[in-house]
């Protein structure tokens, strides 16, 4: 039961702004590691994203650039099983950041606990990352990037326990979910169906978020 857990948080609407990074490793089910990292994005910081997240422009001035700081993430990456809450997000950052800073995707698997959980916990009336911690007496503080990370941890052990499940990749098996990788090149969607592979492309401005 080992994996590895992300979040993101942006300054503003294009996904390659991430201006923190909170990750958590899980080993034989326990929480033997966790971080969090501030990003100078080098962007505009729109005031909405600092409302949610509280990262001024100040906190970043002298942090490391994503190109700077990804020789101390790659190890976190590279052939891990990553999981993130809304991991369509998360992932897509983590490839702008890349693109932008003109660097080789890195290859793992990749999992969905809010796909997990609109399947597993279906009779939830949302599956926002609060709102499903909240049903497992997961206590957390929302939008910082490290307390996020550590709650969808929680959160998938929880329902690994629940489904007797000994993995990510097992769940997911169990469920029906297409794994998603990330690879050289490109990546595939973690999915509920079959999914084609899609092209890496040059990095180019996301306004929406």
């Amino acid at each position: 039961m080992d994996f590895v857990t992300v979040d993101f948080e942006t300054a503003n609407s294009s996904r390659s702004s991430a201006c923190s990074i909170g990750i958590v490793e899980v080993s034989q089910g326990q929480i033997v590691f966790e971080q969090e990292w501030l990003i100078n994005p080098n962007q505009h910081f729109d005031p909405m994203n600092i409302s949610i997240h509280k990262i001024t422009p100040a906190m970043v001035k002298g942090q490391p650039t994503f190109q700077e700081l990804w020789p101390t993430l790659l190890p976190f990456f590279e052939n891990k099983s990553i999981v993130a809450h809304n991991a369509s997000f998360d992932m897509s950052v983590l490839r702008y950041c890349l693109d932008h800073a003109l660097l080789d995707y890195p290859a793992f698997d990749y999992y969905c606990t809010y796909l997990f959980s609109k399947k597993i916990l279906a009779h939830m009336p949302s599956h926002k990352l609060n709102v499903i911690s909240n049903h497992y007496g997961i206590t957390f503080n929302h939008h910082d990037a490290l307390e996020d990370a550590r709650a969808t941890a929680k959160v998938l052990l929880k329902l690994l326990e629940q489904e007797e499940q000994i993995n990510p990749a097992e769940l997911a098996k169990a469920h029906g979910y297409q794994i998603g990788q990330m690879y050289a090149g490109g990546y595939t969607s973690f999915s509920a169906s079959a999914g084609k592979s899609k092209k890496k492309f040059a990095f180019r401005p996301n306004t929406r978020k």
